[in-house]
């Protein structure tokens, strides 16, 4: 990753983030809603390469790790986001189907999202975190996917957009 490419991208995260802890979290949307950073950090991993993947995992999980609504110490998402994000990054690396698809692209972010929460309730667990009952994180997870699904197509265009004009390849969806 170029410093051109890196002195772009992080001020978009950086509004995501803003996003996100300004208007979204006062939402209250049924199922336990949508986590817009996320949600971008995961497709624009779709669209990068694994090393991007991890960088862009690492860079979301701290904002994720220094936002409000987080329960679980300070680097808990952050290992959670370096490895979904690298994973979705070399599952839609290396294929093009994947990456020139939308659905596709929709389909991975939102499974990437279900597992990315998995992961940090197996892992809050361990670290000695309460969890609810299975019952309601069934349902937190399900209304997660339903909210990202909803909402991937409609971030997807502008994601892809801004993807492309960043790391200045020609490629768009």
């Amino acid at each position: 990753m170029s410093i051109r490419s890196f002195l772009l991208s992080s001020p978009i995260f950086i509004g995501v983030f803003l996003f996100q802890e300004a208007f979204v979290t006062q939402l209250r949307l049924p199922a336990g809603g949508i986590n817009v950073l996320l949600v971008v950090a995961l497709i624009w991993s779709a669209l990068s390469t694994p090393e991007i993947g991890a960088l862009t995992g690492f860079g979301a999980g701290i904002g994720m790790d220094l936002s409000q609504t987080s329960p679980g110490p300070l680097g808990h998402w952050t290992l959670v986001l370096i490895v979904a994000c690298y994973g979705v990054a070399f599952l839609g690396y290396g294929d093009d189907n994947i990456r020139g698809n939308p659905i596709n692209i929709v389909l991975l972010t939102t499974i990437g999202v279900v597992l990315s929460q998995v992961a940090f309730l197996i892992l809050g667990l361990m670290l000695g975190q309460q969890i609810g009952s299975i019952g309601n994180i069934i349902f937190l997870l399900a209304g997660s996917a339903f909210w990202t699904a909803i909402f991937s197509p409609l971030l997807l265009k502008l994601i892809s957009y801004i993807h492309s004009n960043t790391f200045g390849s020609r490629a768009q969806l």
